[in-house]
């Protein structure tokens, strides 16, 4: 898929900071609203810019959808490393995951996955992207999950790849769980359930 921005002119550091916040301003309201539910309006109410910096940085609303769902992304998989790469490792992982539940994305469900939800069976482009991102985020998973495979502390048999695919079908059945039940009693269940099947303590 060919990616649009890669023929733009370098951006400046001040560029890319306007740039950022009308993509984190753009993901707050879409993760609140909707994709059909947010406007360009909107957006640029939100980020506080001009309309002339916003059709700068994205001509059409399809490219902005596009650098949400990379961004979205972007930030699941540094989380995910980053809990999973600590010193608690899974632990933290887990804590981390439910913290996100507890502090709002119950509502909103998960970032990525609603966007999938939204999009997958009318933008091919958007899909392909999401699809691309969920990999990157099992990928991350599986790479936090390799450690304890070398040391033996999986379940026999169960391969970290495998695992981390399973994790991220579980996260996002107990999310869809926890923004329709309000509660993340769900989510923690089926997260708690799998890693003590899973994991050797």
């Amino acid at each position: 898929m060919a990616n649009k921005t890669n023929d733009r002119p370098r951006l400046t550091a001040k560029g890319e900071r306007v740039r950022a916040r009308i993509v984190e301003g753009a993901a707050a309201l879409i993760h609140e609203r909707g994709v059909a539910g947010t406007t360009l309006e909107d957006v640029k109410g939100a980020a506080e810019v001009s309309g002339s910096q916003l059709y700068h940085y994205f001509p059409d609303k399809n490219e902005l959808v596009q650098a949400v769902i990379d961004y979205q992304a972007d930030t699941l998989v540094d989380h995910n490393r980053q809990a999973l790469g600590s010193e608690d490792g899974v632990a933290a992982w887990r804590n981390m995951l439910i913290a996100g539940v507890l502090h709002g994305q119950a509502r909103g469900g998960c970032p990525l996955g609603s966007l999938g939800g939204q999009l997958a069976e009318s933008d091919p482009e958007a899909r392909a992207l999401i699809a691309s991102g969920f990999e990157r985020w099992s990928t991350a998973i599986s790479e936090g999950l390799s450690s304890l495979h070398a040391d033996g502390k999986l379940a026999p048999g169960i391969d970290p790849d495998a695992l981390a695919t399973t994790m991220l079908a579980t996260l996002q059945g107990g999310l869809l769980l926890a923004q329709v039940q309000r509660s993340t009693r769900p989510f923690e269940t089926a997260i708690d359930t799998v890693l003590a099947l899973a994991i050797r303590t």
